[in-house]
């Protein structure tokens, strides 16, 4: 066998491997994303920027992406096309972008994210009467939290005529002058932080396999490229 054509041999196994293990990757991170999401349903009326809710949404569309993208380079690894490689090596150069961006703009902006994600929770509360589901929601999450508020308990203040909800009390009654004096916004994330490291390690092991998928596919590519010409 010439050269090229074991060296073309090794990159295909290479680069499907790392696919492989790309894919099942992203097979992960959608499951995570969904256990979230079943886990946190009682969430489902809170503004999308619940920190659960998001992070929920945010793997879900991760996961879904990388095992589009997983599976377009086993194809492209095992059928050799040169049409396969390139469109995956540029929908994985646009993703690793992405994710890079995003990461720095989550680090830049924390602080005006996590402002406005409060902020929207806040107006939120207003249709906490009119709308049965979403006093289902907060009732459940300071009942689970033992948290009161999005910011301050004093949130309630002016939804609810300067009372509070019976869910802000250890014992739910219609009387709660007390309540829980932390706030809901930052339990919940405290908590998603807690559960989150594993999902970060493998996040980032994720993140070197798709650079090495990378480098495999643009050298399989040109070595499939320079096969052809010596057909030529």
């Amino acid at each position: 066998m010439p050269g090229t054509q074991r060296c073309l041999c090794c990159f295909k196994y290479l680069m499907f491997g790392f696919n492989l293990i790309f894919w099942l990757g992203g097979c992960g991170l959608f499951g995570v994303g969904v256990w979230l999401s079943f886990t946190q349903a009682e969430f489902s009326s809170l503004p999308l920027s619940f920190p659960s809710l998001s992070a929920a949404n945010l793997l879900l569309v991760a996961g879904g992406i990388t095992m589009v993208t997983g599976f377009l380079g086993c194809l492209g690894a095992l059928k050799e096309q040169r049409c396969l490689l390139i469109t995956f090596f540029g929908i994985l150069l646009v993703l690793v972008v992405t994710e890079v961006t995003l990461a720095l703009v989550v680090h830049i902006f924390h602080d005006e994210m996590d402002a406005r994600a409060q902020r929207d929770l806040k107006e939120g509360m207003e249709a906490y009467v009119s709308n049965p589901e979403l006093k289902k929601s907060w009732d459940f999450v300071q009942k689970k939290f033992k948290c009161c508020g999005a910011t301050n308990k004093t949130d309630w203040y002016g939804v609810l005529n300067g009372t509070l909800p019976g869910s802000c009390c250890s014992v739910e009654a219609a009387d709660c002058d007390e309540g829980w004096s932390e706030p809901c916004y930052q339990k919940a994330k405290q908590w998603l932080l807690d559960n989150i490291p594993s999902v970060l390690v493998f996040g980032c092991c994720i993140g070197v396999v798709q650079i090495l998928a990378l480098i495999f596919s643009m050298m399989m590519y040109c070595h499939i490229r320079h096969a052809e010409k010596n057909l030529d």
